[in-house]
């Protein structure tokens, strides 16, 4: 990876999609909890923006409000200058579980499924696309093979062509990897990048992990602690991602580290009645 940054740096270019001032409840028992307050940023076209904070910071309830099922109680969510007023196959969404692949259906027809119910490609065509995508994979060889023959890393990339196949302007992904053993979410991350710099779509990425938001991201918005509140945005010119090991990456770490668990005034005014 090059490290530059995308038409985000463009002052010319008005944002894919804009979060505005975003504030999100939920209802518990007796209570209700703010997990987010107040979340402004913008990504633009082909950027690989990340989301990143400690459990509980609000970042999946986030990308769940991007996703369309969850409403703001504050703000508002714009894509394409259009509000978001609910779930779209403009954006789709690779959760964490892997295993949600239908058991009956082979690898071929569970990438193909989405894009022929959406009614977007009849049947041939979503099945041409769904080779494509698998072939964007690695996964080939593996098209007529049902889920139960496949690895945890290869289901995950099965879910990942499934997703790229409804071609969204917006690929979603809320800590896909984080299920994986190291050696294999290492393997994945790379992989991700490698179809990125082919395809070059939007991605909005929700992680807990520093090393991975560095690797996979080349925007990272940091979240503080229970509700989440934007406390800082870094860009891929502060780190070198040729190497975690290289002085830049190290720096890039240890300041998103000390962004994240230096104290936040007003960070305990979690919940309100």
């Amino acid at each position: 990876m090059d490290g530059k940054s995308t038409a985000s740096a463009s002052s010319k270019t008005p944002p894919l999609l804009s979060v505005a001032g975003v504030t999100l409840e939920y209802v518990a028992p007796g209570r209700t909890v703010r997990a987010t307050q107040n979340v402004s940023f913008d990504v633009w076209e082909a950027d690989r923006f990340i989301l990143l904070g400690a459990s509980g910071c609000g970042k999946s309830t986030l990308l769940k409000a991007v996703a369309g099922f969850v409403a703001p109680s504050e703000g508002e969510i714009l894509l394409d200058g259009r509000p978001v007023n609910g779930p779209g196959p403009d954006r789709v969404v690779v959760f964490q579980e892997f295993d949600q692949l239908p058991p009956w259906k082979t690898v071929r027809e569970n990438v193909a499924f989405p894009v022929r119910v959406s009614g977007r490609l009849g049947r041939n065509e979503a099945l041409e696309r769904a080779d494509h995508y698998l072939e964007k994979v690695g996964l080939s060889r593996f098209a007529e093979a049902y889920p139960n023959a496949l690895s945890g890393g290869m289901k995950q990339r099965v879910a990942i062509a499934r997703a790229l196949a409804m071609e969204p302007r917006v690929l979603l992904m809320d800590e896909p990897f984080a299920a994986l053993d190291a050696l294999t979410r290492r393997k994945m991350q790379e992989e991700l990048l490698a179809l990125w710099e082919d395809a070059r779509f939007t991605l909005l990425f929700v992680t807990h992990s520093i090393e991975e938001a560095l690797i996979v991201g080349n925007r990272i918005a940091l979240l503080s602690p229970h509700p989440g509140r934007m406390r800082a945005e870094i860009n891929s010119h502060e780190w070198d991602l040729k190497s975690g090991g290289s002085t830049e990456f190290q720096a890039a770490a240890s300041r998103i580290h000390r962004l994240l668990f230096e104290e936040v005034p007003g960070a305990a005014e979690s919940d309100h009645d």
